[in-house]
């Protein structure tokens, strides 16, 4: 299942892609108020749903609710899709019409993994770390699909970085690694966008990593059961149509139970956080020449199971 946050007549919304459709959330419940989705299919769905008695606000809400209640949207959302025309007004969008923002809006952690790629820590001189690599990006950094990348007037060396990411669904601390997928909501794309300049002058990464739209996130959340091995699952990145990365998580120096785990010793995940697992080698400071991003130019990163994230960047 693919969750989406979407715009509609200048409104965040929430959807469940189905096929070239995505099915309003909002709408789905009104139908199920009103008795229209009656199917006997989804009437233990439908019964779940209600107990809320209203749509959740927001995805952090909806990841809140839990496994049960997703799957059960996604059993309305599937019905609802396949009402078609008979459907009330604003239940179905077109995909192609429909403006995806970024699934998380404002996630409390933004955490992302440095070097955890082999290839990538050598092609910067570094030896694969022993240990995870922590740091954090702040929320002003988070874009949605088509958003535009906005190059600071401060920085003439801002790099591109594909990324596989995890959505946290369950708050959790001192997490055993064996239980680390009870944890996982779905999984989607961040692009993590990094002023190189900023970045080695400071020796440290928050600045060079933080600034205004260096999270492009989306396009939705693919939900767990759509990936069979998210350590199996090819990722790649192209600048005006050439490919600059072409990896596989597979590569993947820590994987994901075992972040989950280690970071959870000392710090509780929160419903809606967000885990960047590191980028695979091919970066622009370490190619001869060096290659940056240019205002006019349009990047796209795909992960395999999950989709293209596509952005154009602007200057400041």
């Amino acid at each position: 299942m693919k969750l989406v946050t979407y715009e509609s007549a200048k409104q965040s919304r929430l959807g469940v892609v189905q096929g070239d459709l995505v099915v309003d959330v909002a709408a789905a419940y009104g139908l199920i108020a009103k008795g229209r989705i009656a199917d006997a299919k989804v009437a233990a769905a439908a019964k779940l749903l209600r107990k809320l008695g209203r749509p959740p606000a927001d995805m952090i809400e909806l990841l809140w609710l839990g496994e049960k209640y997703r799957q059960a949207l996604g059993v309305v959302a599937s019905c609802a899709g396949a009402m078609g025309k008979k459907s009330s007004k604003g239940l179905l969008t077109p995909l192609s019409k429909a403006k995806l923002r970024a699934p998380i809006a404002h996630p409390q952690k933004i955490t992302c993994i440095g070097l955890n790629y082999a290839d990538h820590a050598r092609e910067g001189g570094h030896e694969a770390p022993p240990a995870p690599i922590f740091f954090l990006k702040s929320h002003n950094t988070i874009c949605g699909p088509g958003d535009a990348i906005k190059l600071p007037p401060n920085s003439t060396q801002v790099d591109y970085e594909a990324e596989f990411a995890v959505v946290i669904g369950k708050r959790g601390t001192r997490i055993p690694e064996s239980d680390a997928h009870k944890y996982i909501a779905g999984y989607t794309i961040l692009h993590d966008v990094s002023a190189r300049d900023m970045q080695f002058a400071d020796k440290q990464w928050y600045r060079g990593k933080s600034c205004d739209t260096f999270a492009p996130t989306g396009p939705w959340i693919v939900t767990p059961d759509e990936i069979s091995d998210p350590h199996n699952l090819r990722i790649s990145l192209t600048l005006n149509g050439e490919t600059l990365q072409d990896s596989n998580t597979s590569n993947l120096i820590f994987k994901v139970p075992f972040l989950i785990s280690y970071l959870s010793q000392s710090a509780t995940w929160e419903v809606g956080d967000l885990i960047s697992t590191g980028t695979p080698p091919g970066v622009g400071f370490a190619r001869k020449p060096p290659v940056f991003m240019k205002a006019g130019d349009t990047v796209s990163v795909t992960v395999e199971g999950i989709g293209t994230l596509t952005n154009p960047v602007i200057a400041a």
